[in-house]
């Protein structure tokens, strides 16, 4: 993949992610159907569900809160504050910082234990998912 259009996708996953987070904020907490496709068709949590509630309380200062309801929160939370600053002062500077750095850890997730440990820890927090009921 070219940096520009890694740093394109890029861009435009994150202004999505944001486009949904402030839609999450402003709406009423009333009960309406929820985004998730797996959970809608099985009636079952997928590894991610919560993500967006997580990242609301962790705006809200209740980081532990957040942690409980899915780590994957805080995980998304860190990706969209950096980089999409990370991506923009790349292209203002023309360079390949964040292209290099994705390249880099894209080699390194490749390696088989490494995969399989981070496959792990998805399977663990959809379990984590699966006993919260969420």
């Amino acid at each position: 993949m070219t940096r520009n259009k890694l740093y394109s996708l890029l861009l435009i996953a994150f202004l999505a992610g944001f486009i949904y987070l402030f839609y999450s904020i402003q709406k009423e907490q009333q009960e309406t159907v929820g985004v998730c496709i797996i959970k809608n068709v099985t009636g079952y949590a997928c590894p991610s569900c919560g993500t967006t509630r997580a990242v609301l309380l962790l705006f809200e200062g209740k980081i532990t809160d957040s942690l409980l309801l899915n780590p994957f929160g805080i995980i998304v939370a860190i990706i969209m504050t950096v980089f999409p600053i990370w991506v923009l002062t790349d292209i203002v500077l023309k360079k390949e910082t964040f292209f290099k750095a994705y390249k880099k850890t894209e080699s390194i997730i490749r390696k088989p234990w490494l995969a399989i440990g981070l496959v792990l820890l998805v399977l663990l927090n959809w379990i984590w998912n699966l006993y919260k009921n969420l």
